[in-house]
């Protein structure tokens, strides 16, 4: 469960009445259950849920799923449309709790209903992103990144949540190659074989034949050339302003751009209610919606279930195969 404070009890709440994904999967939810049954009635449904007290609680066999009730947001304290330290620690502990059971073998995949930022920085002054607290809580030192997903169309990219004004010095042929490497194991894995990617350009019309910046010429298409040679299937440096629509139109399954608008503007712009966003290069997937917390309709009961829906069945599918049985997804 994410914050509690917006939407995501309410979204957890309806997930666990979707009956297609219901039976996809085995669930473990960390949370309040105090909170989850708030958002039940705001949807006005029943989420059915099995209760556990702990992790070394749990039920041999399930046929509901398991809310591991950690009691750690009293309702009392709820700010709804707010973000707010309770918030924020109630949200870590799920999240590390989550992570720490996919880590220890006991989990396929992890699934968060949306965080918000500046109440995790409350309760936790360290956090940048998801990926810094994920290495933190799992201790996990290799590459890692953000995946934007929509439907089939991905979007990697080079660098993410650093200023623009540092953007273009943190541009190099090693990142670029580390960048594409990671975004074809995620997509292999998601199914995608072989995966076809274009590389954006990082300057106006991808530079204009040196016009506009050479970092096309002396950075990406050299960058682009490594990959091929080692049997990525890869094209580019494409103008960033039009190597969507090819993008889109099939051309692709993924595009790789150089930061993080780049590519964001253009996935939001076309599906901003079915968005997914995978955090890959860990040992397990985790996804969330690409969505924030929406705290303007925090309990309103119209939270729009698209983009979570997605971002769980990516998970379900990206899950490993053949784990033997009592694998769950947190």
């Amino acid at each position: 469960m994410g914050d509690p404070s917006g939407i995501s009890p309410e979204l957890l709440a309806r997930l666990l009445r979707e009956p297609d994904l219901r039976d996809a999967a085995r669930y473990v939810i960390f949370g309040d259950k105090r909170l989850l049954d708030l958002g039940a009635a705001d949807a006005g449904l029943d989420p059915d849920v099995q209760i556990a007290a702990s992790e070394d609680a749990l039920p041999a066999k399930a046929d509901k799923p398991v809310f591991i009730d950690l009691a750690n947001h009293d309702p009392a304290d709820l700010q709804r449309g707010k973000a707010t330290l309770a918030g924020g620690k109630a949200a870590t502990e799920n999240f590390r709790r989550a992570l720490r059971f996919a880590a220890s073998g006991k989990a396929d995949a992890v699934f968060f209903t949306p965080f918000n930022k500046a109440a995790m920085r409350f309760a936790y002054p360290g956090y940048d992103d998801e990926i810094r607290f994920v290495r933190d809580a799992i201790g996990f030192e290799g590459p890692a990144s953000e995946f934007n997903v929509l439907d089939t169309l991905w979007n990697a990219r080079v660098t993410s949540h650093i200023p623009l004004s540092a953007v273009a010095e943190n541009i190099t042929q090693e990142r670029i190659l580390r960048a594409l490497a990671l975004a074809d194991a995620n997509l292999r894995a998601a199914g995608f074989d072989p995966p076809r990617i274009a590389v954006a350009g990082i300057n106006p019309h991808a530079g204009d034949g040196g016009n506009f910046g050479r970092d096309e010429i002396e950075t990406i298409e050299p960058a682009v050339k490594a990959a091929k040679a080692k049997g990525f299937t890869v094209e580019g440096p494409f103008p960033s302003d039009t190597v969507f629509l090819r993008a889109k139109n099939g051309d692709f399954d993924a595009v790789l751009t150089m930061y993080h608008d780049q590519g964001q503007i253009a996935m939001k712009l076309m599906g901003f209610d079915r968005g997914v966003t995978l955090i890959g290069g860990f040992p397990f997937p985790i996804c969330t919606p690409a969505h924030g917390t929406a705290y303007e309709i925090a309990g309103k009961g119209i939270a729009n279930l698209g983009a979570s829906r997605a971002a769980l069945s990516l998970a379900i599918k990206m899950a490993k195969d053949g784990k033997e049985p009592g694998r769950a997804a947190a």
